[in-house]
């Protein structure tokens, strides 16, 4: 088993279940919040500060400052000059990369299908899921009423969708930018688990 997954997921459809549940099959690392505290460790930055910038858009000025200086390699003065949420993806990117190369692993979120866009071994998968299923599982997780979970769900994703597109080359959601799409609402967690695995396992064998 040498294969990483990425894993892209609306808010409410179960994505981060299912991507912890799909490493317990395959037996690889997990990484979600765990990726903000090894950034954290590996930048020097507080991870309170990773947790503030976490999947958030930028309202920065400074447009495409990151992806040029990274793209064409950032030294010392540019990297000072760069806004924090600039820096703070920077350090993310950089672990993510780093996590990859210690071998397979499930990753949720955080553009990391675009940070290991260079790798061969990766599978790029979207999680979504019909309105109904997610608010319900956002209203019996956050003991919220239908229309403040219903609040929540938007503002989420307009909040993943803007920081993915914003550093990202590709957009977040549609379909060509991901290997599979999934509507974890059609066979529930456990049955979205066993097709991922399957999934995966058959991506092994070519």
């Amino acid at each position: 088993m040498n294969t990483i997954v990425t894993i892209g997921r609306q808010f409410g459809s179960g994505g981060k279940e299912i991507g912890a549940k799909l490493a317990e099959n395959l037996g690889i690392p997990f990484y979600d919040r765990e990726l903000l505290t090894r950034a954290a460790k590996e930048s020097g930055f507080a991870e309170e500060m990773l947790q503030n910038h976490d999947e958030r858009p930028t309202n920065s000025f400074l447009y495409n400052l990151v992806m040029d200086t990274y793209s064409f390699g950032y030294n010392a003065s540019s990297f000072v000059d760069m806004p924090i949420s600039h820096k703070v993806f920077l350090a993310q990117f950089d672990t993510i990369k780093k996590i990859a190369d210690d071998g397979p692993c499930v990753i949720v979120g955080r553009c990391a299908d675009y940070a290991l866009a260079d790798y061969k071994n990766v599978l790029n998968i979207f999680i979504f899921g019909d309105e109904e299923c997610k608010v319900k599982r956002i209203m019996e997780r956050f003991n919220l009423s239908e229309d403040k979970a219903k609040d929540m769900i938007v503002k989420k994703d307009k909040q993943r969708q803007s920081y993915y597109n914003y550093y990202s080359s590709k957009k977040w959601g549609r379909a060509d930018t991901y290997d599979l799409c999934i509507n974890s609402s059609v066979l529930g967690i456990e049955g979205t688990v066993k097709l991922l695995t399957q999934y995966v396992e058959d991506f092994e064998k070519k």
